[in-house]
Order: C-alpha cells, then structure tokens, then sequence
C-alpha cells in the first residue's frame, strides 16, 4: 500500500481528498500546513507527497525546496489555483513532478498519483557521486558544478536533466522521454519549459568551450564532451 503526504490547508477539502485516496488504496497522512507537512515527510517517508502551494506558515513551494535538500526522488504534485506559466515553471524548477488545477477531478488525481509512483526511480547501487564533464566537476547528490573552486548551484530538475544528458553523453537524449520523466507529459508548454532548462545548461557550462549541448531537430539532446 503507498503512503500519501496530503498537505491542504482547507479542512474540508483535506477531509474529501483524504477519504477519497483511502477508499482508493492508499494510505494517507494529512497535513495542515507545510511545517506539519516537512515534519511528517520526515519521520514517515511517504511514497509521494502532494500538496498545495498557497499555504500558511510554509508555501508548497518553499517545503518543495527543503524537502529537495535531502530527497531528490519522491514524486512532489502541487494543487494550485496559480496555473500562470511562471508560477507552473517555478514549481517544477523547485523539483515538482506534476501539478492539478484547482478545482479538480478525484479520478484525474488517482490518475496522475499512479502515473507519478510508476515513474519513482530506484536508486542504483554503487553509482558514482561526482561525475567529469570535461573541466566541471557535477555532483548531482549537491545539486552543483565545480569549475575551478567555484561553485555553481543547480535547481532540481537542471541537475536531473544535466545527469540524464551526462549518462548519454554523445548519444541522443530522446526528448519525450525527458519529459515524460521530469514533467509528466510531453505537451508544448512542457516542451517550451524543457527548452528553457536546456538554454540554462549551456549558461552554467559556458566557461569549457568543448562542452556543447547540441539540438537534434525532432528527437532531442546531445552532450558532447
């Protein structure tokens, strides 16, 4: 049985979602706030949390950045009623998978729950902490490149997206696998997103002239090291 982080503000709201996911097999811890919703990711380590980004004394998206401090891996799918194109890159750059619409269907969310815990990765074993792309030390783990004793952060899903094209590196990132990975679907603003993440890669790898992200028109990515 997967363990739901539900953290709504609303109580009704809180209370129809929660009954609906129990019937529906899952088990559900219920939030009121984000700093209640940190505290419980911590000491219950739920398969997905999905929580709502307009909340008192801690926003989803501000618990969203803390708990990709220390876990990159479970599934994050905001409720908002901010359906604004900035607002939807924000919480993906802060490391969500998914966002629904408020006011939303049960079913879609049943849905969109599933799909998110079908896609959770399972961590290889004995994987490499710190890769070298070409001068640039990358250390997913940190979220960070090295060049030279600077540091440069990244967000969540730039550093996803730049350890997918490094683990390819000289072959084709497919690019409707990346999205389908990172963002849920592969519709055009989530495209038009991708490509924005991509023009930030190329920035932070700038300063080695033989790193190249190159577009294959129609299929994806390629790094060149």
């Amino acid at each position: 049985m997967s363990t739901v982080l539900l953290i709504e503000d609303e109580p009704a709201l809180g209370m129809i979602v929660s009954d609906s996911l129990q019937v529906r097999g899952f088990n559900v811890i219920h939030a009121m706030n984000g700093c209640e919703g940190l505290a419980m990711f911590s000491e219950f380590n739920p398969d997905i949390v999905v929580a709502d980004v307009m909340m008192p004394e801690m926003d989803g998206f501000t618990l969203a950045r803390h708990i990709r401090k220390f876990n990159s891996e479970t599934p994050i799918m905001f409720l908002t009623s901010r359906s604004q194109t900035a607002d939807v890159v924000k919480g993906f750059e802060l490391g969500g998978n998914d966002y629904l619409k408020k006011p939303f269907s049960l079913d879609e969310l049943v849905v969109r729950i599933h799909a998110l815990l079908r896609r959770k990765p399972v961590m290889a074993e004995a994987a490499p902490s710190v890769f070298q792309i070409g001068r640039y030390q990358f250390d997913p783990a940190r979220q960070k490149l090295v060049l030279e004793g600077r540091d440069f952060l990244l967000s969540h899903r730039e550093s996803e997206l730049l350890r997918r094209l490094y683990e390819q590196r000289n072959q084709v990132l497919e690019r409707n696998a990346v999205l389908l990975e990172l963002w849920g679907d592969d519709s055009f603003f989530n495209g038009r997103s991708l490509d924005v993440f991509i023009t930030k890669l190329r920035r932070h790898l700038m300063d080695d002239p033989q790193i190249q992200i190159i577009n294959i028109r129609g299929i994806g990515y390629k790094l060149i090291v």
